[in-house]
């Protein structure tokens, strides 16, 4: 290994198994991070809705369309002049009143929160924040000037304790209109050009006005230009107050978006000692699981980016992150709706399920489309599983385990579970096999045992046959899903028929798809209040026998 300087650690773990490694690494770093259960229902999210009634006409087509939804995300637009902590009093009147109108609806606002703060006087983030010197520094000292998408502005310094504990502390302004979940976004960090080098280029640019600018001279003006925006060595002209000492961005890059989101984390848990935010993050480090969940960043509407994310599921559980989700149908791109289908099939079992999508993307909300049917159908599922889901994770998170599993954690003696890389191992009960290809009407399966497929449209509407261990084409439609019970196991379930929201969830009242019928199946759920931090796990299990 080579490494350029002596900022290093190397961590030898020894284990018997691949699923003993991941819990001695989770031991080793902490336990997981669960959100409360309202957050394990559906987030409709877009770039952008940026007013109260954009809000309304989504709440107003998912109730419409009988559809059930528990978020609904407000990207930058919510904001005044993308300003951090404000609320765009021409978009949104009252937003307190807002707020509450929505949550007697038993929906969520959630809204994202950027790193950088506008440079803009009179703003009183930005203000306390230049005058207690917790912005991050350029290397002469001076605060460091960058671009993002309020302009001109400054990072807070989250490695600095009380520059990381002032900044916290600000999301008491949407906490106190009643928020109770947040998005933090564009802390990698992300940075548009900083204010030294746009002007190095603009003045520079001056040099060809009124020359005849050549093949030569047109392709340098044109790199010239190209060299503003997301510069790599953006991250050695600012520094970092770490433990007394200056640092470049570089030498703590992985940490920023990680000290950005425990900052608001641990300040949530000092307001709300008693209850559970819902938080999760762009960007992230090894040990942020403890503090937040994630989403894995802006991805494209293509049919390979749907096998990344089932990829992707399993590799976020090894870390800890068992609240984790991608953008279902993609961020970037205009999701078809075969696309969009398949995609929410995988996307149903995934902790954090969200719709999102990009500023001028076709708008893709599923009520929108028409196999709407097929899309409430699907949504009615996800929230019959959330019983199932949210008991699954919150034991992963118990017991240092892992939510999603590869196969070859669970049958560590078969070479071709071994090679398998787009299935997965949901709790222990089941496996899933998403169909991930274009035009595709069904795909091949590899059984590593026995096991009872379900091939479900809804979570009453199913067929289902036992299949021997092997391979195996199996037909699925564009409205299927397909879920393997194991030998000796169960997956409950709960009636979601006249569902609106998870408020609406029975969560004690469960039924079950058996491996076998004729046999008898002991299911231990966790089930706790879904708002507090008590994770006892003895004194939350409940046996059900089906």
């Amino acid at each position: 290994v080579t490494v350029r300087d002596g900022n290093y650690v190397l961590y030898v773990f020894d284990a018997d198994s691949l699923a003993e490694l991941a819990k001695t690494l989770r031991r080793l770093t902490g336990p997981s991070y669960v959100p409360p259960l309202w957050a394990f229902g559906f987030n409709q999210s877009r770039w952008s809705y940026p007013s109260a009634g954009d809000v309304e006409e989504v709440q107003r087509g998912y109730r419409e369309a009988n559809m059930p939804i528990d978020m609904i995300t407000l990207d930058i637009d919510y904001m005044e002049r993308y300003k951090d902590f404000t609320v765009s009093e021409e978009r949104f009147p009252d937003f307190p009143g807002f707020v509450q109108k929505l949550s007697e609806d038993h929906i969520h606002l959630v809204p994202i929160i950027d790193a950088g703060v506008r440079a803009e006087e009179g703003y009183p983030v930005y203000d306390e924040c230049v005058e207690k010197g917790y912005e991050c520094k350029d290397k002469d000292g001076r605060p460091f000037y960058l671009g993002v998408w309020p302009g001109k502005c400054v990072f807070p310094d989250f490695l600095n304790p009380e520059a990381a504990s002032w900044f916290g502390r600000q999301y008491k302004a949407l906490t106190d209109v009643g928020i109770r979940g947040f998005w933090n976004d564009m802390n990698e960090p992300a940075i548009f050009y900083s204010e030294n080098r746009l002007n190095a280029v603009l003045a520079k640019l001056t040099e060809y006005t009124g020359r005849n600018l050549d093949l030569a001279a047109f392709s340098e003006m044109k790199s010239l230009i190209t060299t503003i925006s997301q510069r790599d060595d953006y991250t050695r002209e600012f520094c970092h107050d770490l433990d007394g000492q200056r640092v470049l961005n570089e030498q703590a890059h992985n940490l920023f978006g990680f000290a950005m989101t425990r900052a608001a984390a641990v300040e949530l848990r000092n307001m709300y000692p008693e209850e559970r935010m819902l938080l999760f993050s762009r960007s992230s480090f090894i040990g942020l699981h403890r503090y937040a969940g994630i989403w894995y960043g802006d991805n494209r509407s293509w049919w390979s980016q749907l096998k990344l994310n089932i990829c992707q599921a399993a590799d976020a559980n090894i870390s800890g992150f068992l609240y984790s989700g991608a953008d279902i149908g993609g961020f970037n791109g205009n999701a078809t709706e075969d696309l969009l289908l398949r995609w929410l099939a995988f996307g149903i079992f995934m902790p954090l399920c969200r719709n999102h999508t990009a500023l001028n993307t076709r708008h893709q909300e599923f009520y929108r489309f028409d196999s709407a049917d097929a899309f409430r159908k699907l949504l009615r599922l996800r929230y019959a599983l959330v019983p199932f889901i949210y008991s699954e994770v919150m034991k992963a998170a118990v017991n240092d385990d892992m939510y999603f599993k590869p196969l070859a954690f669970v049958y560590p003696g078969d070479r071709r579970a071994k090679a398998v890389q787009d299935q997965l191992i949901v709790g222990n009960s089941v496996m899933i096999a998403p169909v991930y290809e274009q035009n595709a009407a069904g795909r091949y399966v590899y059984l590593p045992e026995r096991m009872r497929l379900y091939r479900m449209r809804s979570f009453n509407d199913y067929d289902t046959e036992v299949l021997e261990a092997g391979d195996h084409y199996l037909d699925c439609d564009l409205n299927e899903v397909l879920v393997f019970v194991r030998p000796g196991h169960a997956l409950p379930l709960t009636d979601a028929e006249c569902v609106h929201s998870t408020y609406d969830l029975d969560m004690q009242t469960l039924f079950a798809y058996k491996y076998d019928d004729k046999e008898t199946v002991i299911y231990e759920q966790y089930l706790d209040d879904g708002v507090t931090w008590d994770r006892d796990a003895a004194r939350y299990l409940k046996k059900h026998v089906f």
